[in-house]
């Protein structure tokens, strides 16, 4: 074995020998560095730069395998929408708008190292989601992940603070992008970032105050000259920075960055600007019936609203694309429920056929489901809840059953009137 681990070295009759190794890449001694390898002449390295070393050599067999290329063929906006179909339901404008991203920011990638001098600069244009709670603002960037063939990354920006306060700084979601690019700088350079919740550091007042906003106008001062592009100094492991630390530099000249927000009294904003009024019998109506409307009054946001919701404008005007999510309703539920590759109904149906059986929901169970999630106002994460409800006992019981064929979930199934195994003998006989 050319090499062997360093602990504590003895000389002579067992006495602790004076001489503290340390490693020849990083220069850190034992003390710091924790256990290291040995090799020949006294050399050695540290776990550090031993894990440095192999995502070296990892990246260049990746680019050696690849023609040194940084991403495959450039999806088509039509392409990218169409794999978004398949995980996301409805959301028409959204998911044009993303997809028009995506490939603008590969096809300004690829000639980016190819521009001459005069040449026209492209600038990337950032995008900004707005929509309601569990409109699939996530799911969207989610997905998006699964499909891109650059590095993709997703941060809170409600766990994010100003640099010196307690929290994140605003970096940590760099170092992220960097992980997940396997730490290939250059790669994580044209890479995608995905910032949640960025209506969460909206200011909360208009009022200038003595005291700092450090995880609300301190995130946004913090996050403007990212967006726009700068050379950040990223700590390799994290967390804080100090000035003894070695940090990497990467610049974010080239990384796209996709925001999303639900922006709770948005269209109260709105509706003053456009001359509406929020007070009134016309605006009784229950909340299911003017999905349609709020999808329209979203439609209708500017920089404007956003400033005055609390986002400082030069913010604003690094996220040039705003598109929006409108609400969902029942007919767009129980799309959810059925239709994606990983829909709810075809996650149990699978569950069901590990067992040996079928499953079967009837159109007046999924309408059930769909309007009861509806009323619990968390959007399609409800979906979920809805059914675990009723079908935690099912699932319960399952596996102790003998019987198979298939079982039919009906509305009294789903409001607890009927045991799913009863109707299924019913069903049955009626078939």
């Amino acid at each position: 074995m050319a090499g062997k681990r360093s602990g504590s070295s003895t000389s002579g009759g067992g006495s602790r020998s004076k001489r503290t190794s340390s490693c020849s890449f990083c220069g850190k001694n034992q003390r710091d560095a924790g256990p290291m390898v040995e090799g020949p002449r006294d050399v050695y390295i540290c776990k550090a730069c031993v894990e440095l070393c192999h995502n070296i050599i990892r990246q260049e067999m990746r680019k050696s395998a690849t023609g040194h290329a940084l991403f495959g063929a450039v999806m088509k906006p039509r392409e990218v929408k169409e794999f978004l179909d398949s995980y996301v339901i409805g959301q028409e404008d959204a998911k044009r708008a993303v997809s028009v991203a995506v490939y603008n920011h590969y096809r300004r990638l690829e000639h980016v190292d190819q521009a001459d001098k005069g040449d026209v600069e492209l600038d990337k244009s950032n995008v900004l989601i707005v929509g309601p709670t569990g409109a699939g603002k996530t799911l969207l960037a989610r997905t998006l992940s699964r499909m891109l063939n650059v590095p993709f990354a997703i941060g809170d920006a409600t766990t994010l603070t100003e640099a010196g306060y307690v929290g994140e700084d605003v970096e940590n979601v760099l170092l992220r992008l960097l992980q997940n690019a396997d730490y290939d700088l250059e790669s994580a350079q044209r890479g995608i970032i995905y910032v949640d919740e960025i209506d969460k550091v909206g200011r909360t007042t208009q009022n200038v105050s003595i005291t700092r906003d450090v995880s609300g106008e301190g995130v946004q001062q913090a996050l403007l000259k990212m967006l726009e592009g700068t050379v950040s100094n990223i700590p390799p492991q994290g967390g804080r920075k100090h000035p003894e630390q070695q940090c990497i530099q990467m610049d974010t000249t080239n990384i796209l960055f996709i925001c999303g927000g639900t922006f709770v009294g948005l269209t109260d904003i709105i509706k003053r600007r456009i001359g509406q009024s929020a007070i009134g019998f016309a605006n009784e109506a229950a909340p299911h019936d003017s999905a349609a409307a709020e999808a329209e009054l979203l439609a209708q946001v500017t920089p404007e609203d956003l400033v005055e919701y609390g986002m400082i404008p030069e913010l604003v005007g690094r996220l040039p694309l705003i598109s929006t999510l409108g609400p969902l309703d029942v007919s767009i539920l129980v799309r959810i429920l059925t239709e994606p590759t990983n829909a709810l109904v075809k996650q149990y149906q699978k569950m069901f056929e590990y067992e040996g059986c079928e499953l079967e929901f009837t159109d007046d169970a999924l309408n059930y489901i769909a309007e009861h999630a509806l009323e619990r106002d968390t959007g399609a994460r409800a979906l979920r809840a809805v059914i675990e409800e009723f079908m935690l006992e099912i699932m319960f019981e399952l596996p102790d059953r003998k019987k198979t064929g298939r079982y039919v979930v009906t509305e009294a199934v789903v409001r607890g009137e009927e045991s799913l195994f009863a109707a299924k003998s019913r069903r049955r006989e009626s078939a």
